[in-house]
């Protein structure tokens, strides 16, 4: 055991000694953040959308943009509102905002639709509020004087560029700035010409009765991928749409949508107790944090076997062996490295459990979401790091009996390529699978599959939300600990035949001719002999 030691803590300093070890380890976080917040960062960099609307019908436009006006001016509300209470800056809000910060952070969000619908003004065919309500919009006495300064609001509006913009997240100016139709010639021709030339995004044209509906309005654009824009305004003129064919008809709009109002299901879940708790977005997440913690455990146990399977063959091609092969056993050499490398690799897991919460911190920042959903209980919840490092310890023996077998009877990386394919479907199997037994972790693929010890760590690892029977851990494991001890005995005795051996590797039958053959014994046959065999070979084996 004393050599053992030895043979893994010299394996464990040879690789957390170099920069490169290191470097992976810092690689590999900051890879993975930055897939998630680079695309986010760059969607929000990406400028405002330039359209135009020809409007045929005379009275649509103008509707759709009074409901605009008041959806945006509803979110600065909030926004100056939410900011105000928190005791942020409002140092690089509009005056306009800033003034109003006090009245407005006392006002709820149907208050605070009801003040920007009297601000925007509305016709009772065309206009209704954010909030579904119709009718004279509620107005508390304190807000009155904001209603009073209606045409500076408006005027703040027409303004606001989509630079300006960004001080009031969700607003329709950061993304859509909509240009004025030119007068002179055709206006059809001439908003041709510039989206030809990349000056305009796109254009709609409106019918002249867009509320029977006998002719098709239009949408003009030469980027056929991004459809926000057509979608934004589509819905928008479907509601004003709707609101007129509701008039025109004589229906009350209130009894429209009572008919058209959906059974809802509040979502609960059952506690341990049996008691009935309301869901929180923060119980969802935590039902598919398993799967990430499936494929950081896939990525680990792979890097770390591969890892293995890599220094066995260097130090093989190198003929490191053999020298250590004069001082120590074959399975000390075996265990030793198996051990190092796995101190090494629990380095690494233990160094990404520390990135991952602090990206819980940084990422929703960064992302935009509510201070009130903490990501971070998932980084530190004691049954997913627990089963994490389990599964990562039991997943990582049973690979590496595995792959140091393979890197013991290869002498190149490429040849062991071929003998890796098995192996690397059996890794790919329990991904294909990881989105499944998330929805349904205790069903019976996922039942089955925990049974099946090389997809048992990152089966049970993804049933952990589910959480699985106290008697389904124990048996698992049970399994799982068993599967390794026989693959770690077969391993054994082609590590001790095959690490000293050169030339052609060996065919699969001579490998199972190797781990039927009795301890200490080197078979001879007609493939044996085409290997050289030093003299350290045929020692006792301990």
């Amino acid at each position: 055991m004393n050599k053992t030691f030895l043979v893994a803590h010299r394996e464990y300093l040879e690789n957390v000694k170099t920069k490169g070890f290191w470097i992976g380890i810092l690689v590999f976080p900051l890879i993975l953040t930055l897939f998630i917040v680079v695309p986010e960062l760059l969607e929000r960099t990406k400028g405002a959308r330039q359209f135009a609307v020809i409007d045929q019908s005379g009275w649509l436009l103008e509707a759709v943009e009074r409901r605009v006006i008041a959806a945006d001016l509803t979110r600065a509300f909030q926004v100056t509102a939410t900011r105000y209470t928190a005791g942020e800056s409002l140092d690089d809000f509009p005056s306009l905002f800033r003034d109003a910060a006090s009245v407005l952070a006392d006002l709820d969000p149907a208050e605070l639709a009801g003040i920007a619908t009297a601000i925007v003004g509305r016709d009772n065919l065309t206009f209704q509020s954010p909030s579904g309500a119709r009718g004279a919009p509620d107005v508390p006495a304190s807000a009155a004087a904001l209603v009073e300064q209606r045409d500076a609001f408006r005027a703040w509006w027409r303004e606001l560029s989509s630079a300006e913009a960004r001080v009031f997240p969700g607003i329709s100016k950061r993304q859509y700035q909509r240009i004025t139709v030119p007068e002179e010639g055709d206006a059809t021709t001439a908003l041709n010409a510039m989206i030809r030339d990349g000056e305009l995004f796109a254009y709609f044209v409106i019918e002249q009765d867009p509320v029977n509906g006998e002719e098709s309005s239009r949408y003009v654009s030469n980027n056929l991928t991004d459809d926000e824009l057509k979608d934004w305004f589509a819905r928008i003129a479907s509601d004003v749409i709707r609101a007129r064919r509701l008039q025109q008809e004589r229906i009350d709009p209130a009894v429209a949508r009572w008919i058209q109002d959906p059974l809802r299901f509040d979502e609960r879940k059952v506690t341990l107790g049996g008691i009935e708790e309301e869901v929180q977005t923060q119980d969802t997440l935590r039902q598919w944090a398993p799967v990430i913690f499936v494929y950081l455990l896939w990525i680990s146990v792979f890097t770390v076997s591969q890892m293995l399977l890599t220094n066995t063959i260097e130090e093989k091609s190198n003929r490191t062996i053999e020298v250590l092969l004069s001082s120590i056993s074959p399975l000390q050499l075996m265990g030793g490295k198996i051990s190092g490398i796995a101190a090494t690799g629990l380095t690494v897991v233990g160094s990404w459990i520390v990135f991952f919460f602090i990206a819980t911190k940084i990422i929703p920042v960064v992302m935009g979401t509510p201070a009130s959903l903490d990501l971070s209980v998932l980084a530190t919840d004691p049954l997913y790091i627990g089963s994490f490092i389990a599964y990562f310890v039991l997943g990582y023996l049973l690979y590496a009996a595995l792959l140091v077998g393979i890197g013991s009877v290869v002498n190149t990386l490429k040849e062991a390529q071929n003998l890796m394919t098995p192996v690397t479907l059996l890794l790919i199997a329990p991904l294909l699978a990881m989105v499944p037994i998330g929805r349904d972790p205790n069903g019976t693929l996922a039942k089955l599959l925990s049974y099946f010890p090389p997809f048992t760590p990152f089966v049970m690892m993804n049933r952990a939300a589910g959480p699985p029977t106290i008697a389904e851990y124990v048996l698992t494991t049970l399994l799982l600990v068993v599967s390794i001890g026989a693959a770690m005995w077969a391993a054994a005795k082609v590590f001790r035949i095959g690490i000293l051996l050169t030339g052609k590797p060996p065919r699969p039958t001579e490998i199972l001719r190797w781990i039927k053959a009795p301890v200490g014994a080197v078979p001879a046959g007609r493939e044996a002999a085409r290997h050289e065999v030093t003299a350290v070979e045929s020692r006792p084996y301990r």
